[in-house]
């Protein structure tokens, strides 16, 4: 078949013709829209930055102040203790924030005083409320954890007959012991320990004593919870961070209870600084003025809801408390009228791990929770505010204990 020039030239008209209507759109419409996207990108610009900027804010209500801390004290040798005869007893009290007081009292004395510790008890509120001590905490961890430390025995021998009562305080030093305890062991042979909480002292010391490390050790290094009692804690956390997904698994901690707020009444402390707890209501005014969003997530220490909860819920609809969480088929053990003593210590470590944690009470609970998220590297701990202007920056609002570094935790941890 022969080629015929007609059907070239017409392609090549047709070729022609594609272009030159391409470069027609183009300067009619692509060209146009160009231009008004220059004419508006001041505008886009800076609307850009002022989201950069709301994102930065709340990135910095949710990230760490320091990096995470490593164990500074020296694990104490028991070749470097007289060892005697006698045993040191007591009982675990008023829930997990006392425990990690109560244990470390009661090594520090043992320790002092070359005794044998004997593996405490748990008591409830009545005195007919007993728990043992693997019932919460794991037994085998902790005996482990004072090994070449203190002699620990699961039970006091038959055969101990007198033991005598002793009082010490807070924070109880070795000093203390040999002058005030001491006596009463050698002429006794055994005592039975309490600790008197005559007010929240976990400021760091400034001089550094003999039983530091001791008190470090029996402080941060001995209580774990037993497995049963951790897969609760960690199935609520992980609950908590799945509801997080729109701040990236991250979630608020309170510790607002309504009947602590009721029997405290939320007074101003000496000066009028600061109150002593906070409401519902100004805890949703604190966090939205420090720019937490609205889609954040807060776990608080109530166990089931209270109608005093709903100013916060009507702010942060995602706020929970452990009945709202909990497995289903964990809530009979835990969730009962008998289970007080699990409902604190489950507190009290969601609260430890969650990425902010707000006090709105103050007390031991605090302070408590306070050392042992600096022990982990969670330093993001606001004390809420009134705050009287429509916002302020969530580091204004940072614990003493984080600012000041005057926690006892930072004579551990460095």
């Amino acid at each position: 078949m022969g080629f015929d020039c007609r059907q070239l030239v017409a392609g090549f008209l047709t070729i022609t013709m594609f272009v030159m209507l391409g470069n027609m759109i183009k300067r009619d419409h692509f060209d146009s829209v160009h231009v008004r996207l220059s004419e508006t990108s001041d505008g886009f610009t800076d609307s850009v930055k002022s989201l950069d900027k709301s994102i930065a804010k709340l990135d910095q209500n949710w990230k760490e102040e320091t990096e995470e801390l490593k164990p500074c004290w020296t694990k104490p040798d028991l070749d470097d203790v007289e060892e005697s005869e006698g045993y040191v007893t007591f009982s675990l009290t008023k829930g997990p924030v006392y425990h990690v007081s109560q244990i470390a009292d009661a090594v520090v004395v043992a320790r002092s005083l070359g005794a044998t510790l004997v593996l405490p008890d748990i008591r409830g509120s009545k005195e007919s409320e007993r728990r043992t001590f693997g019932e919460i905490y794991d037994v085998t961890k902790f005996i482990k954890s004072l090994g070449g430390v203190v002699r620990v025995v699961k039970s006091l021998p038959d055969d101990i007959r007198k033991i005598a009562a002793v009082q010490v305080p807070n924070r109880v030093t070795q000093d203390y012991v040999m002058e005030h305890v001491e006596p009463v062991y050698r002429k006794k042979g055994s005592i039975r320990l309490s600790t008197h909480f005559h007010s929240v002292n976990m400021k760091k010391s400034d001089t550094k004593g003999n039983s530091d490390s001791v008190a470090c050790l029996g402080m941060f290094g001995t209580l774990e919870l037993q497995p049963a009692v951790q897969e609760v804690v960690d199935s609520m956390v992980e609950r908590l961070r799945t509801l997080s997904r729109k701040s990236d698994g991250r979630f608020i901690a309170i510790d607002l209870r309504v009947d602590v707020l009721e029997s405290k009444g939320c007074q101003e402390n000496e000066g009028g600084e600061a109150k002593s707890c906070y409401d519902g209501m100004e805890i949703a005014d604190f966090l939205q003025k420090t720019g937490f969003d609205r889609s954040s997530t807060i776990y608080v220490t109530q166990t089931v809801w209270h109608s005093s909860l709903d100013p916060l819920k009507e702010f942060f609809p995602k706020t929970y408390t452990k009945e709202g969480i909990m497995p289903a088929d964990k809530k009979l053990k835990f969730l009962s009228e008998n289970s007080v003593e699990f409902q604190e210590a489950i507190d009290f470590y969601i609260c430890s791990e969650s990425d902010v944690f707000v006090p709105a009470i103050s007390g031991l609970f605090y302070a408590n929770v306070a050392g042992k998220r600096i022990a982990a590297g969670r330093t993001r701990i606001l004390v809420p505010a009134t705050i009287p202007g429509k916002s302020a920056p969530a580091d204004e609002f940072l614990s003493h204990y984080i600012t000041e570094k005057n926690h006892f935790a930072y004579s551990c941890f460095c």
